[in-house]
């Protein structure tokens, strides 16, 4: 008995009423707090850089900027330029960048500058043979996802409730960028719990494409893809789970080459769902151009980034072997059945199979909409088997969430039996068998239902690893095989409005396909690259006067799409090679990039 004379057990029940709504309060005035301060820091450690950094972009900086990583590599270790030389034409870009696009969301430029003036770069130094090779990456400005761990620095991906709570120690990526010489320089922004295709949080702020600022950048690396897309940094490194830097790649209008999983470092870093398995998220260089990822794929193999990362295989870089073919064969996804590609994707496609072929290049089509449908359904519910609460857990009362995550989390939130009601009604009733398998299975799984869910996984990538070695022999559905490639869109669409995943969160399976696919365990594990090819144009891109949506997905993607307002956008297109083959999809985005370059085909960015 309390004092009042009321049972123990109904006391404290009275004390939590009242209780829980101050605490609530109080996670909001911390939330808001917490933005506020983030915010403050970003903008003083703006404010207190050294006056170089704030001075106008100078001919000798636009120089530097126009270098490819390879000639700075060259002019450091020949003396023409300083790793701090280099740094101050790179901070001021990324500077402007930021003032564009609000790309930046930790500013390292303090300690890149003890990092640029490091006694390995002095002359004595880089004229020794060895620490030509020792330094394959000597003082290029290497740009970041918010996601890497960083000594000193927050890696708080938009949750309020981790600002202020800086990394003890530096990711093994960091140790291996600095020493090869590298200068890690600016952190950029994310979608808060990393599952969007835009790059938007309380803490940092909206992310706007520096094509159009009423669009995306994409995400989850959107702020990275947006800084080199600016001309802000060459290269840098992002994380890909779902196509989050193939997508924002194809956004933006730059390269990336995403890893199969252990091929690249990532251990040391923050992520949204520790534990995850299901589908295996990896860190993946971005550049703004293909000489600049090949350049820094290459740099980091020689590192033997397994020295670094125990998860990372000792495979260093090799040069794939197509001699003596004048002919390679390119399977081409023209439609998965889920979402048509939009007019301008599919415009950006047929234009590099319609080269592939004038060129003497095999070219068959994959048609099998079931396939790539049960691939959406089964990386779905792998991706989020907890119900979404791993992801959802530090934000705090108040605190903006990405409107496909709301989407997302309502779906969790029904009742079994209006779950089930509601995945009838859209089977039999809107006769949509898709949406009706994902509404079914989104809630979350209890073990025996997650391992069955692994062991479909099994058998579909098995079906994937047939159809690739010829073993399926259904031609009509692109199964004769022998493939050198797979060739397909990175989206249906190009960049989405600010908010557009709300309407368009379900439309990822061209990129998060080959994710369900790249797993560690067996038999499959491709790599996939996106490079830019055109832009939105409003003509040519025009929907046909009769199209209708199949599915609901389709009609929630489409919503967001015209031309009109997209003109100008970057449209991409995605090659997808084997497990562990980011040698050979390189060398295949390097003949598409080459032959159109023959033809006067050539992709035109922002200038420098």
């Amino acid at each position: 008995m309390d004092p009042g004379g009321l049972p123990w057990k109904e006391f404290s029940h009275n004390l939590h009423v009242g209780i829980e709504p101050f605490m609530v309060l109080f996670s909001y005035f911390a939330h808001r707090r917490a933005c506020r301060d983030k915010q403050n820091q970003r903008r003083a450690a703006i404010q207190q850089l050294e006056s170089r950094f704030h001075e106008l972009i100078t001919p000798i900086d636009t120089s530097i900027l126009s270098q490819p990583i390879s000639k700075l590599v060259e002019n450091v270790h020949t003396g023409e330029f300083t790793p701090l030389t280099i740094l101050t034409a790179y901070t001021k870009k990324a500077l402007a960048a930021h003032a564009q696009t609000n790309c930046l969301s930790e500013i390292l430029v303090k300690s890149a500058q003890g990092w640029a003036t490091s006694s390995k770069f002095d002359a004595g130094n880089l004229k020794e043979k060895r620490n030509l090779e020792s330094l394959p990456l000597a003082g290029v400005p290497v740009s970041l996802k918010d996601t890497v761990g960083v000594e000193g620095y927050d890696s708080c991906i938009g949750y309020s409730a981790w600002v202020g709570k800086p990394f003890p120690r530096h990711s093994a990526l960091v140790r291996l960028l600095l020493d090869a010489g590298a200068v890690p320089f600016v952190k950029t922004t994310i979608p808060i719990t990393l599952l969007s295709f835009e790059s938007t949080s309380d803490v940092f702020g909206v992310t706007t494409n520096p094509y159009n600022k009423g669009y995306s950048p994409g995400g989850s690396s959107g702020g990275e893809a947006a800084l080199l897309a600016y001309g802000g940094s060459r290269v840098g490194v992002g994380t890909d789970v779902a196509g989050s830097v193939r997508v924002p790649a194809h956004y933006c209008g730059v390269y990336s080459i995403r890893s199969s999983a252990q091929r690249f470092l990532k251990a040391g870093n923050a992520t949204s769902m520790p534990g995850q398995e299901g589908v295996l998220p990896v860190y993946s260089p971005m550049a703004r151009t293909l000489e600049d990822l090949d350049t820094f794929w290459q740099a980091v193999m020689s590192m033997k980034p397994w020295k670094y990362d125990p998860s990372v295989l000792p495979i260093p870089w090799r040069k794939p072997d197509f001699e003596g073919r004048t002919s390679l064969k390119w399977a081409v996804i023209w439609d998965d059945g889920v979402v048509r590609p939009s007019p301008a994707c599919h415009r950006a496609l047929n234009t590099v199979v319609d080269v592939l072929q004038r060129n003497g290049h095999s070219i068959v089509a994959i048609n099998d909409p079931a396939l790539f449908g049960t691939g959406l359904n089964l990386a779905a519910q792998l991706l989020l088997a907890d119900g979404g609460k791993v992801a959802t857990k530090p934000i705090r009362f108040g605190e903006f969430n990405d409107p496909g995550m709301v989407q997302a989390m309502r779906m969790f939130s029904l009742p079994r039996p209006l779950r089930i009601l509601y995945s009838w009604f859209v089977r039999y009733i809107y006769r949509d068998p898709l949406y009706a398998d994902l509404i079914a299975g989104w809630h979350e799984k209890p073990m025996d239902e997650y391992m069955k869910l692994v062991a479909q996984r099994e058998e579909y990538r098995l079906k994937w690893f047939e159809m690739w070695n010829g073993s399926e022999g259904d031609n009509e559905k692109g199964g004769d095989g022998g493939w050198d490639f797979i060739l397909t869109v990175p989206n249906a669409l190009p960049a989405v409005p600010h908010g557009g995943m709300k309407d368009g969160w379900k439309s990822c399976g061209y990129t998060f396909l080959w994710n369900l696919l790249m797993f560690w365990v067996f038999k499959l594990d491709y790599s996939a690259g996106v490079m830019p090819i055109t832009h939105v144009n409003s003509v040519l891109d025009r929907l046909a006067p009769r199209f209708a949506p199949r599915n609901a997905i389709e009609k929630g993607a489409y919503t967001a799409y015209d031309p009109v307002s997209m003109s100008g956008l970057p449209v991409g297109v995605q090659v997808v090679g084997r497990r562990l083959e980011e040698e050979k999809v390189m060398e295949g985005m390097k003949i598409i990039e080459g032959l159109l370059a023959k033809e006067g085909i050539q992709y035109e960015g922002i200038k420098i």
